[in-house]
């Protein structure tokens, strides 16, 4: 494995940062902390303007040629900077299962439909209550869509939802246009918009299902999983450079609070764990990007990252005292979108039984 970012790669990151920044002010969770569809309609044009949203896709499906590590750059810089965006629901947990298990035709229409800036998302089953969410029957050629799919980011601004429903038992993905289901917004800590996606009578035709077996609803999860974990990547690294940061500036007793040394291994701890994060992260993505089977490596990710990210902004709260709990610092924002990000697409627990039911252990 080899993390070392190409010029490319470099520049992907260097452009997606000084964006960012620049818009942060106008398009960050702050700014959209009111707003229903909780994120930036201009900001959305811009990415697409980019390229972004086609960022992963191959040339011939509309997209630009990369691959889903050079997205996941995209989504980790979301993440420093805090601005809530579709782009990984509708890249990540939505567009790259397409890109992996979809016949030509489906690539292409709905691939393309995603590079050219329609916003979709995808309704995972619920992961925290085994044998529930939507149910789907054969109907005809066709199928019937029955439940509900919970928690679904940006459901009120996707056009099209990539939904996993149970068929005969077996996790099954469809493509289905928002248009036919009822959303029912849910209040949460987190910055994602979630609604419960009500689906009644829904009927699909033969060509909305992707795949023929489980494989593209696992995907699902595996990609929004690792996606999530490089925006909680770059999250970290902001909190760890707003405290380091603010351990140079903030004085007591006539000296910065950063020469003290309980001060300095708060800062150690976070740098430990935001550089553990991005190694263990980026292996389970770059496996992903490879094509190789990386369940193991993306839940191993999956609950240190979550835990990780939770511990540094703690750390980061004990170095700021009192100033990062008040509304007026982005601290406490980062401890809201912490809280968030742990439980999308699995909490810590979670995976962790994965991994020992995969490894075989008591």
């Amino acid at each position: 494995m080899d993390l070392t970012r190409t010029e490319e790669q470099e520049l992907i990151a260097a452009t997606a940062r000084e964006l960012l920044s620049a818009r942060a002010a106008a398009a960050g969770a702050r700014a959209m902390d009111g707003d229903p569809a909780g994120h930036s309609a201009d900001l959305w044009k811009e990415l697409t303007g980019l390229g972004w949203t086609g960022l992963p896709f191959a040339e011939d499906d509309g997209g630009a040629g990369g691959d889903f590590l050079d997205a996941c750059l995209l989504f980790e810089e979301l993440g420093y900077a805090l601005v809530p965006s579709p782009l990984a629901a509708s890249v990540a947990a939505c567009g790259m299962p397409i890109a992996r298990f979809g016949t030509p035709g489906q690539r292409e229409r709905w691939l393309g439909a995603l590079a050219a800036g329609t916003v979709a998302t995808a309704a995972p089953l619920p992961w925290d209550r085994p044998g529930e969410g939507p149910t789907a029957a054969r109907d005809g050629t066709g199928y019937v869509l029955d439940g509900v799919a919970p928690f679904v980011p940006f459901a009120a601004s996707a056009e099209n939802v990539l939904v996993a429903a149970r068929l005969d038992g077996e996790p099954r993905a469809f493509w289905v246009d928002t248009a036919s289901v009822t959303l029912h917004p849910v209040g949460t800590l987190g910055f994602d918009r979630p609604c419960h996606v009500e689906l009644r009578d829904v009927r699909v035709p033969p060509d909305a299902v992707l795949g023929g077996d489980r494989a593209p609803a696992d995907a699902i999860s595996r990609f929004g999983a690792a996606a999530t974990c490089a925006e909680m990547v770059g999250a970290a690294q902001r909190v760890l450079d707003m405290t380091v940061a603010y351990a140079g500036e903030r004085h007591q007793f006539r000296k910065p609070i950063g020469t003290f040394q309980a001060v300095q291994h708060h800062c150690s701890d976070m740098a430990i764990d935001v550089l553990g994060s991005r190694f263990i992260a980026y292996e389970a993505i770059w496996l992903l990007s490879s094509g190789r089977d990386a369940s193991q490596e993306v839940a191993t990710a999956k609950a240190w990252v979550s835990e990780a990210y939770e511990r540094v902004c703690a750390l980061g709260h004990q170095v700021h005292g009192a100033i990062g709990f008040t509304q007026e610092h982005d601290l406490h924002l980062f401890s809201r979108h912490a809280m968030s990000t742990a439980l999308a697409h699995g909490d810590a627990n979670l995976h962790l039984d994965d991994l020992a039911t995969a490894l075989d252990l008591p």
